[in-house]
């Protein structure tokens, strides 16, 4: 797992071995199976997690029981409920492995180390930070002004390698759609 993340940071930024030894000698690895939770609503979000191998999802549950996901993370991506983990306060979000699954978790105490002791790993996570809040706000934008049709072509568009990965009803949840929903669309689309 380990040798994933170097991997991954080599590619986006420069460490020292030191640097590198002081981000992983801080780090946990973990395994997690199909369907298991790292996250559950009402916890706090006091760690944040990287995906070596598998796919997570971040998703709330409303008062009727319906599942609204907002975010896949597959290999070599973050995961975490962010305003949990700045706040301090219960999470409102759930997040959960769709398959078996390696982490690297850091604690918060770890991870605020890190960011202070090494401008470079400060530097990244801004940068990454940066480029989720422009993803979100292209999302908000999509989910408000394109079909269910549109949605569903961009989804597979923009992440080819995580739908053939996740169920229907995921997917549907994700889109913003009813499975039927989802379904009609994919017949019509195979019509076509």
């Amino acid at each position: 797992m380990f040798h994933t993340f170097q991997k991954y940071l080599s590619g986006r930024a420069t460490l020292t071995s030191k640097e590198l030894e002081l981000v992983l000698s801080l780090s946990t690895e973990k395994k997690i199976a199909k369907r298991a939770f790292i996250l559950r609503e009402g916890e706090i979000c006091c760690t944040q997690t990287f995906i070596t191998n598998g796919l997570l999802r971040l998703f709330r549950t409303d008062d009727k029981g319906n599942e609204y996901t907002l975010r896949f993370a597959a290999e070599n991506r973050w995961i975490s409920d962010r305003e949990s983990y700045v706040t301090g306060k219960p999470s409102n979000f759930n997040i959960e492995a769709i398959e078996d699954s390696g982490i690297l978790v850091w604690k918060k105490e770890a991870f605020d180390f890190l960011l202070k002791e090494l401008p470079v790993f400060k530097a990244l996570m801004k940068s990454l930070s940066t480029k989720s809040q422009i993803a979100n706000e292209n999302r908000i934008y999509a989910s408000i002004s394109n079909s269910a049709e549109e949605k569903y072509l961009q989804f597979i568009e923009k992440q080819p390698g995580i739908f053939n990965r996740v169920p229907l009803h995921m997917v549907a949840s994700y889109l913003g759609v009813t499975r039927e929903t989802l379904s009609r669309i994919r017949k019509q689309l195979a019509h076509k």
